[in-house]
């Protein structure tokens, strides 16, 4: 503190010396630096579920904090879906002057209502597709097209949720390179540099204490699973192959069975619908291919947890599918909100308060982060197919997460025990994105072929003027000045696309050996730091620190070159 004081106290002596102007510039740039910390830090204080997860952290370390960051993610960009399809598709039907859609529909009291409700009363209301049949809405001083905003707010909210993907992957990637080598050096830091002394608080102590436990714990279960690893005889690893091997023909055939037994299910209650029969019966046609899929989820990874020890009748298409997507959405959430209450907090009471043999074999379960994140990633893939044909997905999808963040967390809290093998933060939340990005290539794929090549439904829906959903941006195009015209129609050929993709290829090779380069540049620095450790040699580590601060100023070609020569020299 004393030391603190001599400086500044130093800093007045100089001030003094400074100019009017220099002295002004000097104490603007501390107020307007100390107003952008205070701005982030109010920020911060307002970032969703912050005190929770921090608990969560805590208690159950950084591995489970990462699935929780992940739900919070997807809150958020379900959010921003939704806005974006509510200010540029709703609303403007809502404040126009004229516009409506397809709003009949007959009304049916009593039991049949609810059946309504479920099969197709919300058909006719901006929840799907088929109400936006409307071409263009007038203002006062200018024409809205809508089937274009439609299809352009389509293409926006997948090329944001894929930009958003992968620029948190990239930051990931980044700490990774830099904290992926050295398992020893994470020790050192977690021992001797892990605490925050800024904590006065006794609970955010405990809070913090607990979290270095469960990172050192992470650390020694790593090098355990690398130690047995490397220890294996070839014996081992024939054995270990041949398993794997087996196990993963077992995964396929099961896989196969269910993709057979969703279509069976969905021929036979295409079949069913034909016919009325009676309302429970109706009720269960009308949704089997979704009981089907939502059991084959549930089931589906209990056999593979077991198998981990050892290794169109509407004239509107378009709003059947988004019913469809609807109906997987809330199915989803059916089933995760039953599984906490009927199976989770069951199973907590028969291992506390039975004493049998079975119960304890049975034991307190543990959070199971993969088979979680598979659960929200799947919703996620069935909000980005469906959000084209029910534009209200996202808002559902962003309540539907809300929702199990919190459910999620009391099962955590008061139903799970830590888990035997932690996860790491580092890598699950890479992990986390690159299986979310895998279901974003996923469902583009439909979302696709369903705007291009399938021809729209023309009884309900924006495009009813148009063979498929893509014709309405060359047939606007068509309508733009000729200069406009001829800079759209250049940068959407084939040659500016085969350009674009060969200078994309280059920006990738460039960025794979810059990122090369610098990890060749941190191993010497780790090297080096470990001989200044041994032999003190401080002239050695100034050196290369001259050496890195030289490298970073240099192309990708030249320090390629600069450590060629440097290997070979050495």
């Amino acid at each position: 503190m004393a030391e603190k004081r001599r400086d500044k106290d130093q800093r007045l002596e100089q001030a003094k010396d400074l100019s009017s102007w220099s002295q002004w510039r000097q104490s603007t740039r501390r107020t307007l630096r100390r107003l952008k910390e205070d701005g982030f830090e109010m920020l911060s204080n307002l970032e969703l579920w912050r005190g929770d997860i921090h608990v969560i952290e805590g208690m159950f370390g950084t591995g489970i904090l990462s699935y929780f960051s992940f739900l919070r993610f997807l809150v958020l960009l379900n959010f921003i879906m939704f806005l974006l399809m509510f200010g540029f598709v709703m609303l403007p039907i809502i404040t126009a002057p004229h516009a409506s859609g397809n709003t009949t529909f007959n009304h049916v009291d009593g039991l049949p209502c609810l059946f309504q409700i479920l099969k197709g009363f919300l058909e006719q209301t901006y929840l799907f597709y088929g109400y936006y049949k409307v071409e263009n809405i007038h203002f006062p001083k200018f024409t809205y097209n809508l089937p274009l905003a439609y299809l352009l707010v389509t293409i926006a909210y997948l090329f944001l949720s894929l930009i958003w993907i992968v620029k948190r992957s990239a930051t990931g990637f980044k700490r990774k390179l830099v904290q992926d080598e050295d398992r020893f050096q994470s020790f050192c830091n977690k021992i001797f540099a892990g605490w925050d002394f800024c904590i006065v608080n006794d609970s955010a102590a405990r809070l913090k204490r607990s979290s270095l436990l469960y990172e050192l714990k992470t650390d020694l279960e790593e090098e355990r699973i690398k130690q047995k690893i490397a220890d294996r005889t070839r014996k081992e690893k024939c054995r270990i192959y041949v398993i794997r091997l087996i196990l993963n023909l077992f995964v396929i055939a099961v896989l196969a069975a269910c993709f057979y037994s969703i279509y069976i299910a969905t021929n036979f209650s295409q079949k069913a619908q034909m016919t009325k029969v009676n309302f429970i019966l109706d009720l269960i046609y009308e949704y089997l291919p979704s009981i089907v899929i939502t059991l084959a989820n549930f089931i589906t990874p209990l056999i593979f947890s077991l198998i981990i020890q050892f290794e169109d009748y509407s004239p509107c298409w378009e709003s059947r599918v988004g019913q469809e997507m609807y109906k997987l959405m809330i199915f989803d959430f059916i089933i995760i909100g039953a599984v906490t209450v009927f199976v989770e907090f069951p199973r907590k009471l028969i291992v506390d308060y039975c004493d049998c043999g079975l119960a304890k074999w049975w034991g307190q379960q543990e959070f199971a982060i993969p088979q979680n994140v598979l659960e929200i990633v799947y919703g996620q893939t069935i909000c980005w197919i469906g959000t084209f044909y029910c534009p209200l997905l996202p808002a559902i999808c962003t309540i539907k997460y809300f929702i199990i963040f919190y459910i999620k967390k009391v099962t955590l809290v008061n139903n799970c025990r830590p888990a035997t093998r932690p996860f790491r933060a580092s890598s699950s939340n890479f992990f986390f994105l690159a299986v979310l990005l895998i279901g974003l290539a996923l469902a583009c794929v439909p979302v696709t072929i369903g705007i291009a090549q399938i021809s729209c439904s023309q009884a309900c829906g924006p495009f009813v003027n148009y063979t498929t959903s893509w014709e309405v941006l060359p047939r606007t195009v068509s309508q733009l000045p000729a200069g406009a015209r001829m800079f759209l129609l250049a940068i959407s050929s084939e040659a500016f696309a085969v350009s674009l993709f060969v200078i994309t290829c280059l920006a990738m090779f460039y960025v794979i050996a810059l990122a090369g380069a610098h990890k060749q540049v941190i191993n010497q620095l780790r090297e080096q730091l470990v001989m200044v450790s041994s032999y003190s040699n401080q002239s050695t580590w100034l050196h290369n620190s001259i050496l890195y601060s030289s490298f970073i100023g240099l192309s990708c070609r030249d320090r390629i070159i600069f450590l060629t020569r440097k290997k070979s020299i050495s």
